[in-house]
């Protein structure tokens, strides 16, 4: 993700869009696709509008929400005032910046808000996630684990919350001293907040050494609800995701599981039989996760090029071009003669089978899937597996 500008010039379009009520983020996708870009959204007529999304979400898109003016002067004061040592950017989907890690995801998010270093990320990241009251040798192997693998070049992905998460950051930061972005903060609220307020200076730290990232707006509170799907960010950032400690209840399962239907490793910490802290840890061994006793074991399944290639960012992909208005490097050709398509043939197939298949790189591979997904040619399975969808007929 090496970001190359702090905003676009058209981000109070896309915020406007991805604050309005009533219009999901798939349907916003399926309009940026149509109209290639948000200002040409929002220029549509209600009718032709309604032609991709159905009336309801088409109307939605007349009504800018009544504290829009506030938000946007919020955003810009936001933008033109980062602190000492680190910027504020904004990166939408589609933007050069724009980690190509998000593509994977069925619901990549639409604007992020970032704070931080506008460095490129070189080599393997890794999630580590946990219990937010860890029993202290679970603090300590958090941080022993997220220093050892900082020092080996490892950016260390993590929520920002108490015990674990917080232990994985202080070691990263302390590790990955020569680093450029030591470790990447993925948080629920808006980036004008910080929580818990008792990591108010890890936040500080980490935005100096590495950076945060939201899909938040400005002013969003801690909600519940946005802790699991900020998971999902957190998942796709790393090559794989390390559980430290986990109660069977515990979040981090969550992302767990997502990391492998991203087709990310997972590795697991064993502990005490007798601490309900290990038994999440227990139960992810069981079900095929990687027993992992020092940071060697997992620097050792990390080795293989990162999935974000030389960095952190991937260089625009033209196979965005519906959302960007950059040309398609696959021109005007048809459907039927695609290349991907031609690869996928009609068997699900994985993202590693499907590159080796068609040869492309990474990044282009992801973004063109997702255009197909878009054009209703492709769904998106389980597991991280794609399948071709049969041509409507009638």
């Amino acid at each position: 993700m090496t970001p190359t500008h702090t905003a676009a010039s058209d981000w109070p379009d896309w915020l406007q869009l991805v604050t309005t009520p009533g219009v999901s983020a798939r349907q916003l996708r399926q309009l940026l696709s149509a109209y290639g870009g948000p200002a040409q959204v929002l220029a549509a007529s209600e009718a032709d509008r309604a032609h991709w999304v159905g009336a309801a979400a088409a109307a939605a898109l007349n009504r800018p929400p009544a504290d829009a003016p506030l938000r946007r002067a919020r955003t810009a004061h936001w933008l033109a005032h980062p602190p000492p040592g680190c910027a504020h950017m904004i990166w939408t989907l589609g933007d050069a910046a724009y980690p190509s890690a998000f593509l994977q995801l069925s619901d990549p998010p639409l604007m992020l808000y970032v704070q931080g270093q506008a460095q490129p990320l070189s080599g393997a990241a890794l999630a580590v996630v946990g219990s937010r009251n860890p029993t202290a040798q679970g603090r300590e192997n958090a941080l022993a684990f997220a220093h050892n693998l900082a020092a080996q070049g490892v950016c260390v992905v993590s929520g920002l919350a108490l015990g674990i998460d917080a232990a994985a950051h202080e070691g990263a930061l302390r590790g990955g001293a020569h680093l450029p972005l030591a470790t990447v903060a993925v948080v629920g609220t808006g980036l004008d907040r910080v929580y818990p307020k008792a990591n108010q200076a890890l936040a500080q730290a980490v935005a100096l050494r590495g950076c945060l990232i939201s899909e938040y707006p400005l002013g969003t509170p801690p909600l519940a609800a946005h802790f699991p799907q900020r998971n999902r960010l957190i998942a796709a950032l790393g090559q794989g995701c390390l559980v430290v400690e986990a109660a069977l209840s515990s979040g981090s399962l969550i992302t767990a599981h997502q990391a492998l239907e991203l087709g990310r490793e997972v590795f697991a910490i064993p502990g005490s039989i007798h601490s309900t802290q290990s038994r999440g840890c227990h139960a992810l061994i069981r079900q095929g996760a990687k027993l992992v006793e020092s940071a060697q074991d997992v620097w050792d399944e990390l080795r293989a090029p990162g999935l974000w290639g030389g960095g952190l960012a991937q260089p625009r992909s033209p196979a965005l071009s519906a959302a960007t208005g950059v040309e398609d490097v696959q021109g005007s050709a048809e459907l039927a003669n695609d290349a991907v398509l031609q690869a996928l043939g009609w068997e699900p197939c994985g993202l590693d089978q499907l590159q080796a298949r068609c040869g492309w790189d990474t990044a282009a591979l992801q973004a063109h899937l997702l255009q197909l997904e878009l054009d209703g040619q492709v769904s998106r399975l389980s597991g991280g597996r794609f399948q071709r969808l049969a041509p409507h007929t009638g």
